[in-house]
């Protein structure tokens, strides 16, 4: 009998074996994928965050560094000068004598030329413009004529159109009016102040570097921000400043990202390395079934690749993924101790790429922690709804912790990481959906799923209810026995009571050939021995197909084909031994079931339980004595007859089993008090 256990909340899994090769290759390849997603450029090491204190010791300049205003500066610069800014327009001499020029030829056109020289040297722009003007968006303008610039009241400009209307309203004149009319001088008329975006682009700019000139300078050995300060805009642009000098300085892009990509390669993979330790010390059935290690590592590299791209693309975006699902989807199909090293391994890896390590680190862990403990007991998939609020609740207390820890008070407080942190509580729901693709994916039963498999309303065990009620309060009654047992010896209780009830599913074929089901005539009374023993020992292969039709999972038939495992149907082979001449012994093939022996602790739990459960109804005396002969009879013959020797068993086990099974049938089969009958005056 050799250990083998994942704890309390696992399923039970045969161990292959498996090279350790074929391990390491895993664990390289995790590592391999998880470095080429992580973020490899970096000027520096320090990891900030504007608003936040600087969580690292005083940092001194190691060169002069200038001190450029910060964006919010910058951009109030920016809004006030785009405000204040008084456009630039240019002066055109020539439109004025092109205009006049031509004009039809008379004595009228001096006369009208003085007219419209009056206008032009006043400023003629544009009608859009003279809008904007009369509206009050333009008050003044520089106006660059011959290199020269200066400003003046845009209140006395016109336009062509007012021109025009003015003068067809001013000429009162018969002859000039004639002369005005035949002029068509709505088509000469053109603007002689124009916008200059150029001129004005270029004086902005000149004016905002100005204005946005370095304030002064951070000289060598000067602080740049000590230890606990808020790093105000000024701070950031600072930090900003010194990053981007610290690599022109240090020329470090050849060699920058070969050496970072080796750091976090030595990183992940010593990471996982623990991991596959743990497994192989503390779980070793984890790190014996391949299966099992494929999807703990598939695992950390899906949630990984999750949080650098929600980083990546979204601020703050690592604080939504949901790394409470990794602790549930590892504790329903294994065990609490080995949900919480899987989930701090996970933390650990994607910390680094946060901006703050110490605060992600810590806010996942409560999470963690709490979500485990919540889950402790997994019955129903609604307790997921509870761990969501419960991981909310660590969530929401660590953030107020940290904020009064850091800060002193509430004053940082902002609602951007509570609702972050509000969603990935919300997500964390989501595992309902993840616990049946893994089942699925990997062959996996959840704890959840084994529960509603002992359902007695399942459509298997109400058929197998209808047809065969005795064989049905048998599995009932052998359930019972080994749960008891199961809790006693820490074994997978949930496991062990699903697997008690569809054990006999397949005596639904014959039910009238096992003496659960019969009521007074016995068929094998007309039947030779061989013939009842293939009977008997078929219900194993009818119930691995009925199994089969029923979509149930794997480690519910392993208690079907391995509750006999490779035993004997003694009753019919002793009866064929009597029949046969003296000398001569039967076929023990013809009287073996097909096995396999049982494998783990649950599957020889069940076969003990069996044996007992049908053994205990032909006893005359319950008492303690008699019950405990019984027990260490049946299960001492099947240990000596090698059927446990594939188990996981320990002898420790055996001891607290026989105990389940004594305590348990004494309370079923206890004495009763004898009822008095009625007397006759009554």
């Amino acid at each position: 009998m050799r250990l083998q256990t994942f704890g309390k909340n696992c399923q039970m899994i045969n161990i292959p074996t498996n090279s350790l090769l074929r391990r390491v290759l895993l664990a390289l390849a995790t590592a391999v994928v998880i470095v080429w997603f992580y973020p490899h450029q970096r000027s520096s090491q320090y990891i900030y965050e504007q608003g936040r204190p600087w969580n690292y010791s005083q940092l001194i300049a190691p060169f002069d560094i200038p001190i450029h205003p910060d964006s919010l500066t910058v951009q109030a610069i920016r809004d006030t000068l785009t405000e204040s800014f008084v456009p630039i327009y240019t002066i055109n001499t020539n439109v004025i004598d092109t205009i006049i020029k031509e004009l039809p030829k008379g004595h009228n056109s001096a006369r009208l030329g003085k007219m419209l020289r009056r206008y032009y040297e006043q400023g003629v722009v544009e009608s859009g413009v003279l809008g904007q003007i009369r509206e009050g968006k333009l008050p003044r303008v520089r106006l660059l004529e011959k290199n020269i610039l200066s400003e003046q009241s845009t209140a006395v400009f016109t336009s062509p159109r007012d021109i025009y209307h003015r003068l067809d309203s001013a000429i009162t004149d018969p002859d000039l009016r004639r002369y005005f009319i035949s002029a068509n001088l709505h088509s000469l008329l053109q603007p002689n102040v124009l916008y200059s975006e150029v001129d004005s682009k270029r004086h902005f700019d000149n004016e905002f570097q100005t204005l946005t000139a370095d304030r002064g300078v951070i000289l060598q050995g000067q602080a740049i921000i000590n230890k606990g300060d808020i790093i105000s805009p000024q701070d950031f642009t600072n930090l900003q400043t010194y990053e981007q000098l610290l690599a022109a300085h240090l020329n470090r892009q050849s060699q920058s990202n070969l050496l970072t990509a080796l750091g976090q390669f030595l990183y992940v993979a010593i990471l996982l390395a623990l991991l596959m330790l743990y497994c192989a010390l503390l779980v070793p059935a984890i790190y014996h079934d391949f299966r099992a290690l494929c999807f703990i590592y598939s695992l950390i590299t899906i949630f990984v690749l999750f949080a650098i791209l929600m980083n990546t693309f979204l601020p703050g975006g690592v604080y939504i993924v949901p790394m409470a699902i990794v602790p549930i989807l590892v504790l329903v199909f294994f065990d609490g101790r080995t949900a919480l090293f899987v989930a701090t391994t996970s933390v650990i890896l994607i910390a680094p790429i946060t901006s703050f390590v110490l605060e992600f680190i810590y806010l996942q862990v409560c999470a963690i922690a709490v979500a485990v403990y919540s889950l402790r007991e997994l019955s129903r998939r609604s307790q997921l709804l509870r761990t969501a609020a419960v991981v909310a609740l660590a969530y929401m207390l660590g953030y107020l912790s940290l904020e009064l820890l850091m800060n002193g008070s509430l004053n940082g407080w902002t609602w951007r990481m509570p609702a972050f942190l509000g969603a990935n509580a919300l997500l964390v729901s989501m595992a309902y959906i993840l616990m049946f693709a893994v089942e699925r994916l990997f062959g996996f039963v959840s704890s959840v799923t084994l529960v509603e498999l002992s359902d007695t309303n399942q459509p298997l065990l109400r058929k197998l209810s209808d047809s065969c009620p005795g064989t049905f309060q048998h599995s009932m009654s052998v359930s019972n026995l080994a749960s008891d047992a199961a809790r006693a010896m820490g074994a997978n209780e949930s496991l062990v009571r699903a697997g008690a009830l569809y054990h006999d599913i397949g005596k639904m074929n014959n039910p009238a050939f096992f003496t659960e089901n019969q009521r007074g005539v016995n068929p094998h009374d007309a039947l030779p021995p061989e013939q009842s023993a293939r009977i008997v020992i078929s219900h194993v292969a009818d119930g691995l197909r009925a199994a089969d039709k029923a979509g149930l999972p794997s480690v519910i038939k392993d208690f079907i084909s391995e509750h006999h495992g490779a035993g004997m149907a003694k009753y019919f082979y002793f009866k064929a031994a009597k029949n046969m001449p003296e000398g001569q012994k039967p076929d023990p093939a013809l009287y073996t079931y097909p096995g396999p022996n049982p494998r783990s602790r649950e599957t020889s739990l069940l076969m003990m339980a069996d044996a007992v459960e049908a053994a205990s109804r032909s006893l005359s005396d319950y008492s303690r004595e008699s019950i405990t002969a019984l027990v260490d009879k049946i299960i001492n013959t099947q240990i000596t007859d090698g059927l446990h020797d594939n188990s996981t068993l320990e002898f420790r086990d055996v001891r607290l089993i026989k105990d389940a099974f004594i305590k348990r049938l004494l309370t079923i089969y206890h004495t009763r008090i004898a009822y008095p009958e009625a007397p006759k005056n009554l």
